[in-house]
């Protein structure tokens, strides 16, 4: 047999290595592949739903010391342009009246105030309860104390369909701070606060153009 050189052997030698080295890679390979298993989160897993984007809320009144915003308007059943033929409330037939949280307060704590109506009528009708047409005040005997329209911003008409027979009263009350209110005095953090005591005061209410027949007593400690 003849006798390769020794460059041949070096040839079947490396020739071997590299197979080897490759048996081993791809050994190694299918090892990883078994215990890793790098699909098995994308097999199992399942897509997150994308939160949805919640519908902003209407923005309420906030009142603060200095201000004083209408009440937010009663909330009859739908607006007199979504039913037509729906005729204007009359006086005879609509009866507002003042609403409060308590009807006596302690030092410190201040009144909410809020507007009611009821439709004593035998047919539904129409009125505007917007910013535009409310009014409350607090008055001691003779002496008005605070109007809410004093330092009344941005007021609005809405017109609505007050059903017959319902009564409706205010969402958000309006706070009174047991100062005394006007034009000129909205911004000023040092008006005159409100006797307490005991002391009496009573709330008148308008709104739509109709007032309350009657006021709503209450007491400051």
């Amino acid at each position: 047999m003849p006798r390769h050189s020794a460059a041949v052997y070096r040839r079947r030698r490396l020739v071997t290595l590299v197979a080897a080295i490759m048996v081993v890679a791809v050994v190694g390979v299918a090892v990883w592949l078994l215990v890793a298993r790098p699909w098995a989160n994308a097999a199992e897993a399942t897509p997150s739903p994308s939160a949805s984007a919640s519908a902003p809320e209407s923005p309420t009144p906030d009142p603060t010391a200095g201000e004083s915003p209408a009440a937010e308007s009663p909330a009859p059943e739908s607006s007199a342009e979504e039913t037509p033929g729906i005729v204007a409330c009359e006086a005879r037939d609509v009866e507002v009246a003042a609403v409060t949280d308590a009807d006596a307060y302690d030092p410190g704590v201040m009144p909410q105030l809020s507007i009611s109506l009821t439709n004593r009528g035998s047919t539904d009708c129409a009125i505007d309860v917007g910013s535009t047409t409310q009014r409350l005040t607090v008055s001691s005997g003779s002496d008005v104390w605070w109007t809410s329209t004093d330092c009344q911003e941005n007021p609005s008409s809405m017109v609505a369909t007050l059903p017959a027979g319902a009564t409706v009263t205010s969402k958000v009350p309006v706070t009174w701070d047991r100062t005394r209110s006007s034009v000129e005095t909205c911004a000023d953090e040092n008006r005159p606060r409100a006797p307490g005591g005991g002391a009496s005061y009573h709330v008148a209410v308008e709104i739509g153009g109709f007032k309350g027949t009657t006021t709503k007593q209450i007491l400051l400690y």
